[in-house]
C-alpha cells in the first residue's frame, strides 16, 4: 500500500529536514522530506502580519517589531506596542487573541490581562506585548533586546 505526499511538503534538496512525515511502500516505512522549517518560517511571517494588521486596527500605539530569531530561542518575533489606558491595553489584547485564533495560529496564552498594565500574547515564535504607556517606560524591552550581546560588548572592551 502506497501513500501520496501531500504537495506542499515537496521542498528543493537541501531545503528540508526530516519529520515525522511517514510514507509506506511496499510494507516499508521511510521517513520522507518535509518543508517543516519553510513552512514554519512562512507561519511566523504570518502571524507577524497578521498582529500589525490587528494592532493597527485597534489603534495600538508606537508599534515595534523586533527580530528575535538570531537573538533567542523564545520565538522569531517579538512585538512591542502601547494602549492608551488600562481599557485600552485589554481591548488590543482581546481582539489580537481572537484575531490570532480566528487565522489558525494555534494556541494563543495570554497573561496580565485581568490588570491590563502589561499583557503578554504568546503565540508560539511571536511574542506579543501590549503596555500601558508608563509602565512600557519602565520596563525598556525594546532597549534589552537591541542592545548587542553581552559577549560582543566584553571581546570589544
Amino acid at each position: 500500500m502506497s501513500r501520496a505526499v501531500h504537495p506542499a511538503l515537496k521542498v528543493e534538496k537541501g531545503d528540508y529536514t526530516l519529520s515525522n512525515v511517514i510514507r509506506s511502500v511496499e510494507g516499508a516505512v521511510f521517513a520522507t522530506p518535509s518543508a517543516a522549517p519553510l513552512m514554519a518560517a512562512n507561519a511566523s511571517g504570518e502571524a507577524l502580519q497578521t498582529v500589525l494588521t490587528c494592532l493597527e486596527d485597534a489603534k495600538a500605539e508606537d508599534i515595534v517589531t523586533i527580530d528575535i530569531q538570531n537573538k533567542s530561542a523564545l520565538g522569531d518575533y517579538m512585538v512591542v506596542t502601547s494602549g492608551r489606558s488600562h481599557r485600552h491595553v485589554g481591548a488590543i489584547a482581546d481582539r489580537l487573541a481572537r484575531d490570532l485564533k480566528d487565522a489558525g495560529f494555534g494556541p494563543i496564552r495570554v497573561e496580565g490581562l485581568p490588570h491590563c498594565d502589561w499583557v503578554l500574547i504568546d503565540a508560539g515564535d511571536l511574542i506579543v506585548h501590549v503596555f500601558r504607556p508608563e509602565v512600557r517606560e519602565f520596563y525598556n524591552l525594546e532597549k534589552m533586546w537591541a542592545a548587542e550581546p553581552y559577549s560582543e560588548r566584553r571581546a570589544q572592551a
